[in-house]
């Protein structure tokens, strides 16, 4: 596998295109914003002027848009991916999206010669421009295969979660949950040492060293403490998406999520009051309400 496409070269796009181009691969891109598409061009990408040459052009495409719809009219649409690339061609979903959107995509491609491989990523900014993301890939085991060469350029793990669509989103639901309410304890974490006069930097070098020491609270406390609230390449409006998602999985299947739906109404919040933040920026909603701010 020679030549990939890749739609969708924001923030995350950017990243699977640079480290695509790095390992060798002839890389064909479209995104409807021009900036991005000049800092493609800039990184050595072939611009193509629609999805549809894309898929002309390559025999594998990563799907990194940012919602439901938008992967359906990618790949589905009459000028999309399923129509326009050759047989055996493969559509890697990265994004993320609802389990029964990846299943309907899914459905759709049924007896067609073109394959799926439902695999949105976690790592965000920084695992995306580094190659490090993690995968949560569904499909045969045999489209997964000739994949791999190109998902292996962009990731530190590849994880075969199942064989249909919409397990991997599944996953993706699952981890989210998870994280969306580590980042709010962090968060409340950091305005209570605010409040009660800790230095920053202790609470960074504590939390950092000691069992709480991950990667989402390094790098919460960080941004944090540096109050660096946008452009980190984390924008709050796609964590708010994803436990959206992740509380309508819970709501069809059942599952109390007590944790996530309370980190997804402090994201709301912080998302209503600072449209243009990053994650972090939910810090600031509790900091005005207790009026202190943690600093380095």
């Amino acid at each position: 596998m020679k030549t990939v496409g890749v739609v969708g070269i924001g923030d995350m796009g950017s990243g699977l295109a640079k480290n695509l181009i790095d390992q060798g691969f002839s890389v064909t891109g479209f995104d409807p914003a021009p900036h991005r598409m000049k800092a493609f061009a800039d990184l050595g990408g072939i611009t193509a002027d629609n999805v549809a040459d894309v898929g002309h052009a390559s025999e594998a495409v990563f799907v990194m848009v940012m919602t439901g719809e938008q992967a359906k009219e990618v790949i589905l649409g009459p000028d999309g991916l399923a129509e326009n690339m050759a047989g055996g061609g493969i559509m890697i979903l990265t994004a993320t999206i609802k389990p029964s959107e990846a299943q309907e995509i899914g459905a759709a491609l049924s007896g067609r010669d073109v394959h799926l491989i439902d695999s949105p990523v976690s790592g965000g900014f920084p695992g995306a421009q580094g190659g490090t993301l993690t995968m949560m890939a569904s499909a045969p085991a045999e489209t997964l295969e000739r994949a791999r060469p190109a998902m292996e350029a962009v990731s530190a793990s590849i994880h075969h979660v199942g064989s249909e669509a919409g397990a991997g989103q599944t996953v993706k639901a699952c981890l989210q949950s998870l994280l969306g309410a580590m980042f709010s304890a962090t968060f409340e974490a950091a305005v209570l040492a605010a409040k009660a006069g800790v230095p920053g930097q202790v609470l960074f070098d504590v939390v950092t060293s000691s069992s709480g020491g991950c990667g989402i609270t390094k790098t919460a406390l960080e941004n944090i403490i540096d109050r660096k609230f946008e452009g980190t390449g984390s924008h709050i409006a796609t964590m708010h998406k994803d436990l959206v998602i992740s509380l309508d999985l819970a709501g069809e299947l059942g599952v109390p999520m007590h944790m996530a739906a309370s980190a997804m109404q402090l994201f709301h919040a912080g998302k209503t009051k600072h449209p243009n933040g990053d994650n972090w920026v939910v810090t600031r909603v509790i900091e005005d309400i207790v009026g202190a701010e943690l600093h380095r």
